[in-house]
């Protein structure tokens, strides 16, 4: 309980436990007649409450300095006053304890403090479940179900909230002064405000820092996705340390290329192949959409620059119907084809922004039990948990990390200061 093992509290605390509790013979007639992990629950949830009830007199009488019902305590200026009840929530079920109390309400009971109704791992509990994505009411059957425990949505909403310093900590942090590569991404969420719904942004920037590990670097809460805020959270995240990024793995956001230049602007910026075929695509007739996805392949699996722009000429040579529809890729290529400049360990990482979009979809599955957030703190607070819990499987390195750390020293000398430390 974060006493020491030589504190006059705990001599007094295993004094009460052997006096007031279970006398030694007693306690070995329980243990021997525990037959089942039930029987083990019981035993345990019965000895809760006397247990802590021992542990908050022998407290009082440390705090009053003399033992109940001792004559000296007339002179001390203060006296025990009773007890006040305390329901308590614990793995266990609940726990009716009566608070010892003195004349001048100075007693601060360290054990269960002042206004705690949950204990800590309950909350944990809590927190852990809602991490993945529980709504209220499923965290609140759950816990009544196996622990006896009734936890309103409120109460559910309170001990999330206790996490809230930690977002901020965690959002302020410093970053490392170099990554190699950062992933610019945005999802949508419907949040309530001013009595009504609307559609609302969070911005991830999911980086991999130089030993090769993923790192969420910040989620931010704002309006339908710009390149204004896009700017406004590079400008964050080099003031919290962010000296240089190598390439930026963005989505065709309108915009973004010059809000990263505005920053970073010796960073190179690799659009999203994947994405610049999906939106060609969608306007393509089904009847020649599944040609046009084959050869539009063609163009990120060539070999160099020059044999992708001859398979996007194929492309337009083969359905001059479709000009129009391919014209974004003529404007949009020298962000589209960066990945060709780089060996083929680098392309794979950077042609396409599927490290972030994997994140996304375990976001998706946390958040899809709700339908509109009530606050942009509350949607927040939720990708921060479930952040944590996506990360905890992140202990490994990109593949390959030795083999590409060594060709970006060779790509950018002027880096390798900072990529091998």
């Amino acid at each position: 309980m974060g006493y020491c093992n030589h504190s006059p509290i705990r001599h007094n605390v295993m004094q009460k436990m052997n006096q007031d509790i279970l006398s030694y013979e007693e306690y070995q007639s329980k243990i021997a007649n525990l037959k089942t992990a039930s029987d083990v629950t019981n035993f345990l949830k019965d000895m809760i409450a006397p247990t802590l009830q021992s542990m908050l007199e022998a407290e009082m009488t440390e705090h009053l300095g003399y033992k109940k019902y001792e004559s000296k305590g007339k002179n001390s200026g203060n006296s025990r006053n009773g007890h006040s009840q305390k329901t308590l929530r614990t793995s266990f079920g609940e726990a009716i304890l009566p608070i010892p109390r003195d004349r001048n309400a100075q007693f601060d009971p360290k054990i269960i403090p002042k206004y705690v109704t949950t204990q800590n791992d309950v909350e944990e509990k809590v927190i852990a479940l809602y991490a993945k994505g529980m709504t209220t009411r499923d965290i609140n059957a759950y816990l009544y179900d196996i622990y006896g425990i009734d936890v309103s949505a409120s109460m559910v909403s309170s001990m999330t909230d206790l996490i809230l310093p930690q977002i901020t900590q965690w959002q302020n942090r410093l970053l490392s002064p170099l990554y190699p590569f950062v992933y610019l991404d945005g999802i949508h969420f419907k949040v309530r405000k001013d009595n009504r719904v609307i559609t609302k942004c969070a911005y991830i920037a999911l980086g991999i820092d130089e030993s090769g590990h993923k790192e969420v670097m910040g989620i931010w809460v704002g309006e339908a996705e710009g390149a204004k805020f896009w700017m406004g959270i590079l400008s964050e995240l080099k003031s919290r340390g962010v000296a240089d990024i190598l390439i930026i793995c963005t989505d065709g956001l309108s915009g973004f290329e010059d809000a990263i230049k505005a920053i970073y602007p010796d960073t190179r910026i690799q659009q999203c192949i994947v994405h610049q075929v999906r939106n060609t695509l969608k306007y393509i007739p089904y009847k020649d959409r599944e040609e046009i996805a084959k050869l539009l392949k063609k163009i990120y699996t060539a070999p160099n620059e020059k044999s992708g722009l001859e398979a996007l000429d194929e492309v337009r040579e083969k359905f001059p119907q479709y000009g129009l529809y391919l014209k974004s890729w003529e404007t949009k290529w020298h962000l589209l084809s960066v990945f060709f400049e780089y060996p083929e360990e680098i392309r794979r990482i950077i042609y396409t922004t599927n490290t972030i979009e994997g994140l996304n979809r375990q976001f998706r599955k946390v958040t899809k039990t709700t339908s509109v957030f009530p606050h942009d703190q509350a949607l927040l607070k939720l990708l921060y948990l479930a952040t944590t819990d996506i990360s905890k499987k992140w202990s490994m390195p990109v593949f390959n990390w030795g083999m590409i750390i060594v060709q970006l020293s060779v790509l950018f000398p002027e880096k390798s200061n900072l990529l091998v430390r």
